[in-house]
């Protein structure tokens, strides 16, 4: 049974200066449970969009998400999100943070320890949660955000550039941290981000949309985070078909965004 379903999804707004915005239209996706998808696209492309209506906070002008065949009404646990920044409750530990949700959930306080704990460990700050999170680094912020997001132990887990904040070699790390949850825990991941290379790098299934209104441009399946959840990310990234792909998808978002200027693909401008 198909795990997660976008079935002719669509998004107009209306701005308070009048008018209408078609941020998206008839988006149609099907994710099978364990999936790794990433979504990559111009900006504007309606991403965030897209990712918050499966979130359930939007709801679609038109269309439908379900999951395992009950449609999406609102948020739920069943789906996690993780933003681009960490969006933790500064005034609470490590600790407190990622047992929060179990906490609201009404687990038992030894049971919640044990959990906590485990995540920790899991997410490489083991020793960490008594640590207030302004003394974190924007890397291990973001690991506590994870770890925060498993705690509730979604069926699906939604990521909002959670990486794009960060500097190469920390980034680079959580990519691989990303690839360890995925490959550990078997959660469904639908992945945001604005970087080719990344999108390559985590999407063992990869969509291109194109903007304006959002819409899928190309859908298929990868073989390289399968690569970097057993290997060295680097040496994946050496890999001839990579950079192949890599310069590919490029080419085809810098076409997007010269049209979105104005301009025909290759410099060209249009008649």
């Amino acid at each position: 049974m198909t795990h997660l379903v976008i079935d002719g999804l669509s998004m107009r707004f209306r701005p308070p200066g009048g008018g209408t915005v078609e941020a998206l239209r008839d988006i149609n996706l099907s994710l099978e449970r364990g999936e790794l998808l990433s979504i990559l696209g111009p900006s504007g492309c309606g991403k965030t969009t897209l990712l918050n209506i499966v979130a359930g906070f939007l709801a679609p002008s038109e269309g439908r998400v379900a999951l395992d065949g009950r449609e999406v009404r609102g948020p739920g646990a069943e789906r996690g999100m993780v933003f681009q920044q960490g969006a933790l409750f500064e005034w609470m530990s490590v600790r407190d943070n990622v047992g929060f949700g179990p906490r609201m959930k009404g687990m038992r306080a030894r049971e919640r320890a044990g959990v906590v704990d485990h995540l920790l460990e899991t997410v490489g700050l083991g020793g960490f949660g008594d640590k207030a999170v302004y003394e974190l680094s924007g890397g291990m912020q973001q690991r506590v955000a994870l770890a925060r997001c498993l705690a509730n132990d979604p069926e699906v887990i939604l990521m909002d550039e959670p990486l794009g904040a960060l500097d190469a070699l920390t980034r680079e790390k959580m990519q691989g941290l990303v690839l360890k949850l995925w490959q550990e825990t078997g959660k469904t991941i639908v992945l945001i981000t604005h970087s080719v290379e990344e999108a390559l790098l985590l999407g063992a299934r990869l969509v291109v949309m194109a903007p304006r209104p959002g819409r899928v441009f190309r859908d298929e399946r990868l073989p390289f985070a399968a690569m970097g959840a057993g290997q060295d990310l680097r040496a994946v990234k050496r890999d001839p078909d990579f950079a192949l792909r890599r310069e590919e998808i490029l080419s085809m978002i810098w076409d997007m965004e010269e049209e979105i200027m104005g301009r025909a693909p290759n410099g060209a401008v249009p008649a």
